[in-house]
């Protein structure tokens, strides 16, 4: 030990110093390989993730016509008018069927782009026979162009991108051609607006009570802080069925919006699903902020109690505004969290199938995690094809949400 400590000479080092300067270096090394493997591997499996899910997107496709367009039109049908394509629609379809399209109004007053859908899914009706994936596309051209020939006949080989903007202005449709995310992309955005609206405010007062005014370690605080901590690792459906017993059937006449004057509705609806999300991110967000506010300077309180501040004054002027980046990063985990959950939503009643958008808090819904395990349920291929757009626009919009938390936390930081 005492050779350890005294400063070697550096014409004639010690043997056993030299060893042990040496064996310490390896450490060192062999940690930094394997940190340096863990962050390339990780690396690997991300890029390997957001190949296979981009692989989906787009692609050749053999698609056929029940109805070919040229028979019906000497001009292709995004070129005729309402009017024109109003015709074609009542000349094919049956009276019962014209007269349950048109419950909406009229044709000619339902816009040109639902005329133009309804032409193509009721009309023409094209379905897609077979898919292929964009590596293949792009290396088995010749190849996918002779099997089309040979199996499909009928078929036209086109080059689909399935992430496009009417796959983000449809809603979900029985034919994958047809289907987009709009109702579900909209349920998800009314879903994380009601969570945040919910659970951030609750979270952060929790915390501040937590840090700053239980100061006894009492057993009611120590009760308080436990159960926060052991929530935090609750399953997800657990607290779906918490939601359901208590949003969905206790509370109903409240999440219906029956007391509001809303008739005909139940408890299924995106409130009762906010309600449930924001239980399941409020452990998450409290204990976030708990270590945001922890890490605030003692001096600080001290500072700001003796120029005569109160304690709710310290609080709101000084504690806060110091812990805001780190409770925003905190945010962000949550709203992760949340906006990707799945089984809450089924157990709580999210549809698998809906055509109509959410108008408010209290309308039935559906999402994008939910549409996304619809459509990889599917037997057919082709739904995984618009499984992987839809997984796109999940991934751009968490980005999207996390990019504006982002900002908001660097701006804060800036003014501190």
């Amino acid at each position: 030990m005492n050779k350890l400590l005294s400063t070697p000479s550096m014409d004639s080092p010690d043997p056993e110093i030299q060893a042990f300067f040496k064996g310490r270096h390896r450490q060192a090394t062999l940690w930094q390989v394997i940190f340096n493997l863990s962050t390339l591997v990780g690396i690997i499996v991300l890029v390997i993730l957001l190949v296979t899910i981009l692989n989906r997107t787009m692609g050749f496709t053999a698609v056929e016509n029940e109805i070919a367009p040229q028979s019906l039109s000497d001009r292709p049908m995004d070129e005729l008018e309402i009017n024109e394509m109003a015709a074609i629609i009542r000349g094919q379809l049956t009276r019962n069927r014209m007269r349950t399209i048109e419950r909406a109004g009229p044709l000619e007053e339902q816009g040109r782009g639902k005329v133009y859908e309804i032409l193509i899914e009721e009309v023409v009706q094209p379905k897609v026979v077979q898919s292929y994936t964009l590596i293949d596309s792009l290396t088995k051209r010749g190849q996918i162009s002779a099997e089309i020939a040979e199996k499909f006949p009928q078929a036209t080989m086109e080059f689909r991108f399935w992430l496009n903007a009417r796959f983000l202005q449809n809603a979900m449709a029985s034919e994958p051609t047809l289907a987009g995310v709009r109702s579900a992309l909209l349920g998800s955005f009314f879903l994380i607006v009601i969570t945040i609206s919910v659970a951030f405010p609750i979270g952060i007062g929790a915390a501040i009570y937590l840090e700053e005014y239980a100061v006894a370690k009492n057993w009611i605080n120590r009760i308080i802080q436990t159960n926060i901590d052991n929530l935090a690792g609750v399953p997800s459906i657990v607290y779906g069925i918490l939601g359901l017993a208590v949003f969905v059937r206790i509370l109903v006449p409240f999440t219906s919006g029956a007391m509001f004057g809303v008739e005909g509705g139940s408890g299924r609806t995106i409130l009762s699903a906010g309600l449930t999300m924001a239980l399941l991110i409020l452990p998450i967000l409290i204990i976030n902020a708990q270590e945001a506010i922890r890490a605030v300077p003692n001096s600080l309180r001290q500072a700001s109690y003796g120029l005569g501040a109160t304690r709710w004054q310290t609080i709101w002027n000084h504690v806060l505004p110091y812990a805001l980046p780190g409770i925003l990063t905190g945010t962000i985990l949550a709203v992760s969290r949340a906006i990707g959950e799945t089984a809450p939503l089924i157990v709580v009643g999210a549809s698998t199938f809906i055509t109509s958008d959410p108008s408010g808090p209290f309308s039935s819904f559906s999402a994008l995690p939910i549409q996304i395990f619809n459509w990889t349920t599917r037997p057919d291929d082709t739904f995984r094809n618009i499984a992987a757009a839809a997984i796109v626009v999940l991934l751009v919009s968490l980005l999207t949400l996390n990019a504006v938390a982002i900002i908001l936390r660097n701006r804060f930081t800036k003014r501190i």
